[in-house]
This record gives structure tokens, sequence and C-alpha cells, in this order.
């Protein structure tokens, strides 16, 4: 059965392969440069050809210019090319002083002549930027030069969103993916946690039958076995110890209660229980700083399932000897700190990132689930957090739970 589960939940549970991730990525830029690369390749056509227009509008005043008298430059633009309504012009004379512009809107709703020469000349400025003036020369009847005139322009607003486009697509792809993502982690979680949550039920209705019947046999022996009194106490104390684990398993999916308790005390209780139970070789002790009444928001019952996963994990770490230490102390922002330190293997670097993850052992039986559950039970019903706070090999591994005073 144990097979079959790691099977079936495998695939869905374990994290995306590595390579795939990579190859996802690779993907992912070759998208977003090939994107760049073909939208500035655009950018630089459109480029040359607005600069081409700009200079064919230049050599057509020239020659005009210097065909006819009194020419108004701009007029004869328009009926040259079929009227430049994207390219924004300014028309200057040798000096640099505006005399004409085109397809700058903000001008037309300037009223005071001076603030739109002002106007003009800054945007010259700023033209000069973008690209050199086109000069027009002036030539009388002889052939003689006397005058010159400029023509500044700038890139036409098209040419100025394509600049950015590919940001801004880029940019709104990443915001889809990323809510893409975050919808489908959550489905899956939500996939998961009815998992775990029909697992657990399942599992506390399959343990009812057989608890039941221990109870009756139990009460049978007081009777049969008056004699034995002790061993039926401790008979009885396994049993209620089932009990627990039942609600445990029937508590995993509902909202747990949470209730103000000592956590030296509870912790106190649970390594009574659990000295008895492991071997003889291992000891446990507890330590509180600066003293033992310190408080914490927890459910008892879950609590106390965390704690004995982590010390029954760390007495397999040690194969039977040596110690297990509870350390509790407040730590900052009101919350308090709980590590259970052992001597045993340790976990290397490369696969401390993994021990929370479900199917994840180094044991030959075990299912993997007990640093999965005990995440579980601390960070979404406590409002907590577990970690690997150290670990080395061969000398031991301190695991901390941070808890809400």
């Amino acid at each position: 059965m144990k097979k079959k589960f790691k099977e079936a939940t495998g695939n869905t549970l374990a994290p995306l392969r590595p390579h795939l991730k990579w190859l996802v990525v690779g993907f992912a830029v070759f998208i977003s440069f090939g994107s760049i690369y073909y939208t500035n390749s655009l950018v630089d056509q459109i480029r040359v050809r607005e600069q081409r227009q700009i200079e064919i509008y230049a050599s057509s005043l020239e020659f005009l210019a210097n065909e006819s008298e009194n020419v108004n430059f701009f007029l004869i633009l328009d009926e040259i090319v079929a009227a430049n309504n994207s390219i924004p012009v300014i028309l200057t004379d040798e000096n640099e002083n505006p005399e004409d512009y085109r397809n700058l809107d903000r001008v037309d709703k300037i009223d005071s002549e001076d603030q739109r020469n002002s106007f003009l000349k800054k945007e010259i400025e700023l033209m000069k930027e973008d690209h050199p003036p086109i000069e027009v020369t002036l030539k009388d009847d002889q052939d003689n030069i006397y005058g010159y005139k400029y023509i500044f322009y700038k890139n036409s607003f098209l040419l100025s969103q394509l600049k950015f486009y590919p940001y801004i697509q880029l940019s709104v792809i990443a915001l889809f993916g990323i809510i893409t993502f975050l919808v489908l982690n959550y489905m899956r979680r939500v996939e998961q946690d009815r998992v775990w949550v029909g697992l657990a039920k399942e599992t506390a209705h399959q343990l009812g039958t057989p608890l039941s019947s221990l109870m009756a046999w139990s009460e049978y022996f007081k009777g049969l076995y008056k004699d034995q009194q002790d061993v039926l106490i401790e008979f009885d104390k396994d049993v209620d110890r089932l009990k627990v684990i039942t609600d445990r398993f029937s508590s995993i999916g509902s909202e747990p209660q949470l209730t103000m308790m000592n956590i030296a005390d509870v912790i106190d209780e649970i390594v009574i229980y659990l000295q008895k139970r492991l071997s003889t070789k291992i000891t446990i002790t507890v330590s509180a700083f600066p003293n033992r009444d310190i408080g914490a928001l927890i459910n008892q019952s879950l609590f106390a399932w965390v704690i004995e996963n982590l010390c029954k994990n760390a007495a397999d770490a040690m194969d039977g000897k040596g110690s297990i230490h509870i350390s509790i102390l407040k730590a900052n922002e009101g919350r308090i700190a709980v590590d259970v330190q052992d001597t045993g293997k340790g976990i290397s670097k490369s696969k401390i990132k993994n021990v929370f993850r479900p199917g994840y052992t180094t044991k030959k039986r075990g299912w993997g689930l007990g640093l999965t559950l005990a995440q579980r039970i601390i960070e979404q019903y406590h409002s907590g957090k577990i970690f690997v706070k150290q670990s080395e090999t061969n000398k031991g591994t301190t695991f901390r739970i941070y808890l809400n005073g």
C-alpha cells in the first residue's frame, strides 16, 4: 500500500525536474530576446524611412525655394508629399529661429507668441539630440548662396511607441504568467489539501474499529488479570494515545482551536510519554529561558504530534543511542522559539531543502510524510514557522519552531 501511495502521489507532489525548469526558462528568454530584436529591427527600418522622408522634404524645399520667390515652404511640402501628419518638424532660419512647424500639438494650445517661440526652441534642442538638422541651401538666380534654412525633426509618436512596445509586451506576458502560475499553484495546493484531508480522515476512520476493540479487551483483561494492573495501566495509556492520534487525524482539514498554554508543561508531558517508549540509551532533556513561565497559542494535540515526530525522527537518526535536547525561549516580536536538537547523523546541505517535501525519507520504512504534516500543522494551523536551523553530518541536527506568544 505504501508503494502504491508513493506511485500515486509522486507525480503530483514531486517538484518540477531541474532540467525541465531550465528548458522553460531558456524558451522564455529566447522569446523575450527574439521579440525585442524583431521590434528593434522594425524601429530601425521605420527610423530610416522617416529620415529618408525628411530628406526628400528638404530636397524638395531646396529645389522649389531656389526656383521661386516668397515661397511658403510647408505649403509646398504639403503639395509635394501628401501631408506629413506624424513626424514632428520645425523649420528655422540660419540662426535657428523658428519659422514654422508641423505635428506639434502642444504648440497650438499656446496663445502667447513669446511662449510659443520659447517652447519651439526647447523642442529644437531636444530634436538635436535625436537627429542632426537637415540643411536647406538658398541660392539666387546666379547660383550664389544667400542663406540657409534648417529642418529639425524627431521620431514620430508611432516610432516612439514601438521602442517601448516589446518591454510593455513582455511585462504583460510576465504579469499574465505570474497570475497563471499563482492560480495553478493555488489549485495544486487545494488538490493536495483534499488528498491530505481525505487520507487523514480515512486513517482516522480505519483506526476507529480496532481502537474500540482494544478498549473492550482492556476492560476484559482488567477483570481477568487483577495482579497485572501496572501493565494494564500502561496498556490503557497506549490506548488513550491511539485515541489522541485518531482525533489528530480527524481534525486535519478543520480549523483547530488554539489555546494559550504553558509550552514547557506541554513539552514535559510529551517527553514523559516518549521516554518510556524510546530506547533506554536515548536521553531527552528540556530547558527554558528566561524561565518556565512561557505561554504560546497552540492546539495541544496537534503541537504534541509535531514534537513527537521530531523526537522520533531524531531517535531514528541516532540509531537508538544519543541525546535529544529541547530548548524553549522567548524570541523577538512576541514569538516563542522551540529548538529540537539531536546528536544524530545530520543532514547534508544538498538535502536540507527537501526534508519537508512529501515522500522524502532516509528510512527504509515510512512514507516520508511526518515532516510534511509537521510543517502543515505549524505553518497553516498555528501561523508559525518550522525549519532546519542547523545541521552537520555525523554531529546532529537542530529544528526550530516559531510560535505566536
